[in-house]
């Protein structure tokens, strides 16, 4: 078997990148956008391993060469690159994994640690990956099933066009599916207790990548400090406030709206995981047998794709069509989260996969939500975004520190805010931490659940 085609290159000029749900929505706008900044930023002697991950072979052969033709396209329409070394530079390979079936995501997580990696269209032979660089996790379901034309027209009246298209109250979700316990269990009685119920949407946005998170622990920790920390970047929604989580229906199984609801438990995870308040319940999750002798944890960060035109809303093609039509009149009218295409939606999180481990230090990114933002004339950029009990970086700002924000243009903190923000307090930020530390103890308990009802080892 030969060696892999960076094999020549120094473990410091590669960068190893998992991207799930790689073949449609945004998932193709980030690894098309990962590779073009790739190729512009990173010198010749870099070489970009991408993973995306879809849930059968033939996605994944088919998000390959869809990556690799536009690999191929970018490297010959640059005006700086050599076509022929860019795309020597970049390799693209893949996995399969169902984030709604947890053997799927054990089998996906012990290929990528234990296994080799494939490529489905045999250009480059299997290959072991000796760690991951970043796991940028963009896979989910939507749950909705149409509009409440009534409530569309009420908030579009009272709001206005912006608001209404940014913070929509109008979206109708279905009613919540639970999956099937004995299919997740591959028709086998559980070994220890019968398991939690888990919800479809709830298990695709939030649980199905905490469980493969655990599971990459092993690539995605560091042995010493001095080495660049692994990143899982988690992908939010715009809109996601406070009033879309109850902890009574923590799974959005019984009334609350399943993707919405979500994208706050992905925010209170990830903004919440290193403060020293939830570190008793976060801490087990980044602990296992095989991270012994890496004590350097992965760092996390949040994104969100800002507004979006995608097939994830279930529109017939006329309303699609007006639907992209209005999402530019938003734009046109000055918000700054209308990104529209996948490629601008794209911009956040390509952001956080490859930045510089100094920069986003320096801009205290882990405890920011990092939103892809554009301007009148689509220039797209990562901007931060405010959460409802948490402010833009978990500090207290007023009106007065709001004047003296120093960022530029659409950047600035008071464009694109919803309509009814309010300034964060200590109570507001108190109970934003106290409802982190709960959303890790129930994410927990439910791991460790099926790691019991699976037979596999508890950690």
């Amino acid at each position: 078997m030969s060696s892999p085609p960076w094999a020549g290159a120094s473990s410091d000029d590669l960068h190893f990148v998992l991207l799930t749900g790689a073949n449609s929505g945004v998932g193709v706008g980030i690894g098309q956008r990962i590779i073009d900044e790739f190729l512009a930023t990173r010198p010749p002697s870099c070489h970009l391993i991408l993973i995306p991950t879809t849930r059968s072979k033939s996605k994944s052969r088919d998000t390959v060469l869809a990556l690799r033709e536009h690999l191929d396209k970018a490297a010959h329409t640059s005006q700086t690159l050599d076509p022929q070394k860019a795309v020597a530079r970049v390799h693209v390979l893949s996995v399969q994994v169902d984030l709604c079936d947890l053997r799927s995501i054990h089998a996906a997580a012990d290929q990528l640690v234990n296994g080799k990696v494939t490529d489905p269209t045999g250009v480059i032979d299997d290959v072991a990956i000796p760690r991951l660089d970043a796991a940028l996790y963009n896979a989910g379901l939507g749950g909705w099933e149409g509009l409440d034309w009534l409530e569309f027209a009420r908030q579009f009246f009272t709001l206005g066009l912006i608001q209404s298209t940014t913070y929509p109250s109008f979206k109708k979700a279905l009613p919540a599916a639970i999956l099937d316990s004995k299919k997740l269990l591959g028709g086998e009685s559980p070994r220890s207790g019968a398991p939690p119920d888990l919800a479809e949407v709830f298990c695709a946005n939030i649980f199905g990548h905490y469980v493969l998170g655990h599971e990459l622990m092993p690539l995605l920790s560091r042995a010493t400090a001095s080495e660049t920390p692994g990143r899982i970047v988690w992908t939010s929604s715009i809109d996601a406030g406070h009033e879309h989580l109850d902890f009574a229906d923590f799974q959005a199984s019984k009334y609350m709206a399943p993707y919405e609801s979500s994208k706050r438990i992905t925010d209170l995870l990830s903004l919440t995981a290193d403060l020293p308040s939830v570190q008793p319940v976060s801490a087990p999750y980044f602990e296992s047998a095989a991270t012994a002798s890496k004590p350097v944890k992965p760092r996390f960060y949040l994104s969100h794709p800002g507004i979006v035109c995608t097939p994830m809303f279930p529109l017939n093609w006329f309303l699609f069509f007006w639907y992209w039509v209005t999402m530019h009149m938003s734009r046109l009218c000055g918000s700054p989260w209308h990104t529209v295409d996948v490629y601008r939606a794209a911009c956040a999180t390509s952001w956080l996969a490859l930045a510089d481990q100094s920069a986003l230090d320096a801009a205290g990114a882990q405890h920011v939500k990092w939103g892809s933002s554009v301007t009148r004339t689509g220039d797209a950029a990562p901007k931060k975004s405010e959460v409802e009990g948490w402010g833009w970086e978990g500090r207290i700002d007023d009106a007065d520190a709001l004047r003296r924000d120093d960022a530029q243009g659409v950047l600035r903190k008071e464009i694109g805010r919803k309509w009814d923000a309010a300034t964060l307090t200590k109570e507001t930020k108190a109970e934003f931490e106290r409802d982190g530390a709960r959303c890790w103890a129930e994410l927990e308990r439910l791991r460790v659940g099926w790691e019991g009802a699976l037979g596999r080892k508890k950690t």
